[in-house]
């Protein structure tokens, strides 16, 4: 093989694995913007454990509020619950992306901020580590404030 076809060669090999690359990169960003979209919807039904459902199911879940960190999915779902008993004080959840980055194939950060429309509105900001564990994207850590 010619010097020049070589070069070709390990040019489009290299091109080829990186197109790979940041597919997935971009698949993985993908996903979990949807999965947003879906917990928003969730929660605008009245819907927390629809809410819930992209969580890592773990009592190594961290949610860490203005009370200070909460370990696990299942105290988190009560807290939810205790905090939010009906659809009135749900009010209409509405997320902004401010930052998405993917880190690694199994990992992404997200910087973004929430609105609750209510009679007394809320919001603030909320960091968000997603994983992807058993093939499946989950929140593994919720900075809320």
């Amino acid at each position: 093989m010619k010097s020049s076809n070589k070069i070709l060669f390990f040019v489009a090999a290299f091109l080829f694995l990186s197109s790979g690359y940041f597919f997935s990169q971009n698949n993985g960003l993908q996903i979990v913007t949807q999965h947003m979209m879906a917990q928003e919807r969730a929660w605008n039904e009245g819907n927390i454990d629809g809410f819930m459902k992209h969580y890592w199911k773990s009592d190594s879940l961290k949610f860490i509020g203005k009370s200070g960190i909460t370990y696990g999915w299942q105290k988190t779902l009560d807290n939810y619950k205790k905090n939010y008993p009906n659809k009135a004080k749900m009010g209409k959840l509405v997320f902004q992306i401010l930052s998405l980055e993917q880190l690694s194939d199994n990992s992404v950060y997200i910087i973004g901020s929430w609105n609750l429309e209510r009679e007394e509105p809320a919001g603030g900001h909320f960091t968000l580590l997603w994983k992807k564990i058993q093939g499946e994207w989950v929140i593994v850590c919720d900075h809320t404030s």
